[in-house]
């Protein structure tokens, strides 16, 4: 596809982390050889979702999202504490519609990631 990556940040999902969405897409919105960012969430939680809000307010560059677990039951732990849809929070439907309405280009599947970043460039 001809694009590359600058820098990766694997954040995860458990409930303690050292660095969050918010923390990582502003250093990457400031960073002059960054070009577009990539964001990979996954069901649980509301990270995306305030990732999503900041990315409207704040964020110029194109940002191309996924989140994985779209098809996970709900109440089901998948893989981790964090990975979990539970009291009405974390389903990916919602984190999917937070992203679109502050103009992330959302990624239904991971193999449609390189493209749109090619097409954002």
């Amino acid at each position: 596809l001809g694009i590359g990556q600058s820098t990766c940040i694997g954040i995860g999902g458990d409930p303690i982390i050292g660095t969050n969405f918010i923390d990582a897409i502003r250093l990457f919105n400031e960073d002059p050889d960054t070009a577009a960012i990539v964001m990979i969430g996954e069901i649980g939680g509301t990270a995306e979702e305030d990732a999503a809000a900041f990315v409207r307010d704040n964020v110029r560059k194109p940002v191309i999202g996924f989140v994985a677990g779209q098809t996970a039951p709900p109440g089901r732990r998948m893989g981790h504490a964090g990975a979990i849809i539970s009291g009405g929070s974390g389903k990916a439907e919602d984190k999917i519609r937070a992203m679109r309405e502050a103009g992330i280009t959302v990624c239904l599947s991971p193999a449609e990631i390189g493209e749109r970043v090619k097409e954002k460039l």
